[in-house]
């Protein structure tokens, strides 16, 4: 089962997805198997190759999904990007016709593969380095994985168990204003800018303008 995604919202473009998996890393990992329905929200790191691409993360082993994760049925993961309500009043039809209703605006990237669930040390060390030096990255003093006793980061491994979901299928839905008419665009642009959304308000200069 797919997202719902009329052609005018449509991003089917694995560099553009991706782009918008790491900026917004914080997946909703959604399984479906004994335990029925399951749904966790996880950090994740993108490895992106030629022809491929995986997911990785971790989870502590208590957690209840790591069965559902190792039977190996398919799983589906969400990443949310930028949403903002849009008011009609920001449309310039409002003041021609009346006829405008409110919406949401949303970025959101699904993916769908398989669980492979890794136990070794040596790889969950290096997802948890890999995923801390992202975020790390630029702060005035960056925490890394050897500024904890190797001890204690020893036994706070042994209660975690990786993962890797192989890409299959991604897509992604940008809706961001394409089905309106340029004045209402730019009302939309100016109306969110005003309210303090300049992460919607830049989707929807960038997909006005045809990107």
């Amino acid at each position: 089962m797919a997202v719902y995604r009329p052609p005018a919202f449509r991003e089917d473009r694995p560099e553009v997805l991706y782009e918008a998996v790491q900026a917004h890393p914080l997946g909703t990992l959604i399984t479906y198997g004994a335990s029925g329905l399951m749904a966790n929200v996880v950090p994740f790191t993108l490895r992106v190759e030629a022809s491929s691409a995986v997911l990785r993360a971790h989870l502590a082993k208590a957690n209840e999904q790591v069965a559902d994760l190792e039977a190996g049925s398919p799983v589906l993961v969400i990443f949310q990007g930028p949403q903002a309500y849009v008011s009609p009043s920001w449309y310039a039809t409002k003041r021609e016709h009346g006829k405008v209703v409110p919406t949401w605006n949303y970025v959101i990237v699904q993916a769908r593969g398989r669980p492979v669930m890794i136990e070794g040390q040596d790889w969950l060390g290096a997802q948890i380095d890999e995923l801390t030096s992202i975020h790390e990255r630029g702060r005035p003093e960056p925490w890394s994985l050897d500024d904890a006793p190797a001890d204690f980061v020893a036994g706070q491994m042994r209660g975690i168990i990786g993962l890797e979901i192989p890409i299959e299928q991604i897509e992604g839905k940008w809706k961001v204003s394409q089905n309106q008419p340029m004045p209402n665009r730019i009302g939309v642009e100016r109306g969110l800018r005003v309210d303090g959304r300049m992460d919607m308000a830049d989707e929807v200069a960038i997909r006005g303008n045809g990107g």
